[in-house]
C-alpha cells in the first residue's frame, strides 16, 4: 500500500473519502470539464515554471518505476531536477522542482497555479520534505511558486514576472510535527477492510468539494445544511440533530436572512416584502436594459494587456424595455475568432446599449468589474464604461437581502434558483446551463479544431444560454412587478 502526495492530501480532507478513493473508486464522481480545466491550467504553469530554470532536468514520469530510478540516478549528479518521484518504503512523492544546494543539501519548489499560498500549499510541501527525507536527502528550505496576478502580459510571458516565489519553510517546519503519526493512521485506514465513519462537516468543501456523494445523497431538500451563510453554524446544528431548517431551535442566532429562511419552511410558502420590492422597483428608470456578460480566465493570459485570471468578455446579451409592458427587444455579441474579442464586444455594446434609463444586471460587482477593466484597457471608451457603471442596479439585491425568499430555492440567491422560483422557468436541460460551461465552449470554438457543424451548435448553445440569463432578468422584474 503506497501512501502517494494526493491521497495524503486527501486523507487529511477526510479518511472516509481516502478509503472509499481507494476501495470503492465507483463512488467517486467522474471530473467534470470545470475541474479537469483546472488541472490542465495547472499543468500549463507548471511547464512554464521550468523556464525559471533552464539547465534543470526533467524526469520523465509516463512511467511509475522508471521514474524512480532516473530520479536515484539524477540525484547523484546533484542537478536541479523536475518532477522528481521520490519514494521511500510506504510514501511517495513527485517534486516539482528539486534544487540542489551546497555540497549535501536540496532546496524544495511546489509550482501552484493560485494567486496565494494557501494552508493545503503548506501541507502539500510538507509531505514530500517529509518523503524526501526518509529517502535521505536533506532539505534545507521548501518554496512555493505562485501566480502573480498583477503580472500584464506583453509580448512573450516572461516566467521571471509571471510566478511569485515564497520561502515557506518555518510553516513547513510547523505542518511537519506529528506528521508521522497522520501518515500510519492513513496507511491503516487504507488497508482496512471497514470505511471509516466521517461526520458531515465544513471538511467537505474545504479545501475542495468532496468528489464523493454517498454521504449527503440520501438527505432531503431544505436541510439545515441548505441554511443561508450557514458556515459552521450548519453543522453544529446537523451534529445536534437538527435535520430541517424549520426545527432549528427558538433563541438559536439566526441573521435576519436566516429567520426568514426558517419562516418559509415553517409555512412551506414564500416570504414577500411588498414595501422593499416596492422601492427597489422605484429605482428602476426606464428605458430598463438588461445586461449579462460571458467571460474566461486562464492562468496565462492569452492576450496582450491581460493579466492572469482576468475576467476576457467574449459574449454579451441585451434585453431592453422601452415601457414597463413593451416587448423586449434583444441585441448580442459573441466572438468565435482566437483574437482578443474585447475591442468588438466593447464596439457593439456602446451601439446598443442606450444613453438613458437603468442598467439591470445580476450580482453587479462582476459586471462592473468587466467594464471597469474595459476602460482601463481602451481609453477612448473610459468614459462611457464609467457612465454605464453609474447606472448599473443590481437585480440580486432583493433576494439577496430576502425581500423575496422562496424555499425552492434552498438557500441559495443565484439566479440559477431564483429564475425558476420566481418565474417557473430555468435552465434546465439546456446544453449550456452555467458560466462555467459557457467559458469552455466559447475556448473550445475558438481555439479547439472543432467542425463547422460543432461550431454552429456550440454558437447556438452560448447564444440560448446567455439570452436566457437577460430574459430571464424581464421575467423577474416583470414578476416582481406583480407583488408590489
Amino acid at each position: 500500500m503506497l501512501l502517494s502526495k494526493s491521497k495524503y492530501l486527501n486523507g487529511l480532507q477526510c479518511l472516509k473519502y481516502l478509503w472509499i478513493l481507494l476501495n470503492a473508486p465507483e463512488q467517486v464522481a467522474k471530473v467534470d470539464a470545470s475541474t479537469q480545466f483546472r488541472f490542465d491550467q495547472g499543468h500549463q504553469v507548471g511547464e512554464l515554471a521550468k523556464k525559471l530554470f533552464p539547465t534543470g532536468i526533467n524526469v520523465p514520469y509516463d512511467n511509475f518505476n522508471n521514474n524512480i530510478t532516473q530520479t536515484n540516478e539524477l540525484l547523484k549528479q546533484r542537478q536541479i531536477l523536475f518532477e522528481a518521484g521520490i519514494k521511500s518504503a510506504d510514501f511517495y512523492s513527485r517534486v516539482d522542482i528539486l534544487i540542489p544546494v551546497d555540497k549535501y543539501e536540496w532546496d524544495i519548489i511546489e509550482v501552484k497555479s493560485s494567486t496565494e499560498v494557501k494552508n493545503e500549499h503548506i501541507q502539500d510541501a510538507s509531505f514530500q520534505r517529509f518523503c524526501c527525507e526518509k529517502n535521505g536527502l536533506k532539505i534545507r528550505n521548501c518554496h512555493i511558486a505562485y501566480i502573480n496576478n498583477i503580472y500584464v502580459r506583453q509580448g512573450d510571458i516572461d516566467p521571471k514576472q509571471i510566478f511569485k516565489i515564497q520561502d515557506i519553510t518555518r510553516e513547513v517546519n510547523g505542518a511537519i510535527m506529528g506528521i508521522e503519526d497522520r501518515v500510519d493512521n492513513m496507511l491503516e485506514v487504507m488497508s482496512s477492510l471497514e470505511c471509516p465513519n466521517m461526520l458531515i462537516g465544513i471538511h467537505c468543501n474545504t479545501p475542495y468539494p468532496c468528489p464523493v456523494s454517498s454521504c449527503q445523497e440520501l438527505l432531503p431538500d431544505n436541510t439545515i445544511l441548505e441554511l443561508y451563510w450557514g458556515g459552521k453554524k450548519k453543522y453544529e446544528l446537523f451534529h445536534d440533530g437538527i435535520l430541517f431548517i424549520k426545527d432549528i431551535p427558538n433563541g438559536t442566532k439566526l441573521n435576519n436572512q436566516q429567520k426568514i429562511q426558517k419562516w418559509c419552511d415553517e409555512r412551506c410558502e414564500p416570504y414577500v416584502d411588498e414595501k422593499a420590492i416596492e422601492g427597489f422597483i422605484a429605482t428602476l428608470e426606464y428605458p430598463l436594459s438588461f445586461l449579462d456578460f460571458e467571460t474566461f480566465d486562464t492562468a496565462i493570459p492569452l492576450f496582450d494587456g491581460i493579466r492572469p485570471y482576468q475576467k476576457v468578455p467574449f459574449q454579451f446579451s441585451l434585453h431592453m424595455l422601452k415601457a414597463e409592458k413593451s416587448d423586449p427587444l434583444h441585441w448580442s455579441f459573441l466572438a468565435s475568432s482566437n483574437e482578443d474579442p474585447r475591442l468588438n464586444l466593447l464596439s457593439e455594446l456602446s451601439r446598443a446599449l442606450p444613453d438613458k434609463g437603468s442598467v439591470v444586471v445580476y450580482n453587479q460587482s462582476f459586471e462592473k468589474k468587466v467594464l471597469t477593466e474595459l476602460g482601463e484597457a481602451f481609453a477612448q471608451y473610459r468614459n462611457w464604461t464609467n457612465a454605464v457603471c453609474n447606472k448599473l442596479v443590481d437585480l440580486m439585491s432583493p433576494f439577496k437581502n430576502f425581500h423575496y425568499y422562496n424555499p425552492v430555492q434552498r438557500g441559495s440567491a443565484s439566479m440559477k434558483e431564483v429564475l425558476p422560483a420566481v418565474t417557473g422557468k430555468g435552465y434546465e436541460g439546456m446544453p449550456i446551463a452555467k458560466g462555467d460551461d459557457a467559458s469552455l465552449a466559447y475556448l473550445k470554438l475558438a481555439f479547439a479544431g472543432s467542425s463547422y457543424e460543432e461550431k454552429e451548435q456550440t454558437k447556438k448553445d452560448l447564444e440560448e444560454y446567455c439570452g436566457l440569463d437577460t430574459e430571464g432578468m424581464v421575467w423577474i422584474v416583470r414578476k416582481l412587478n406583480e407583488l408590489q
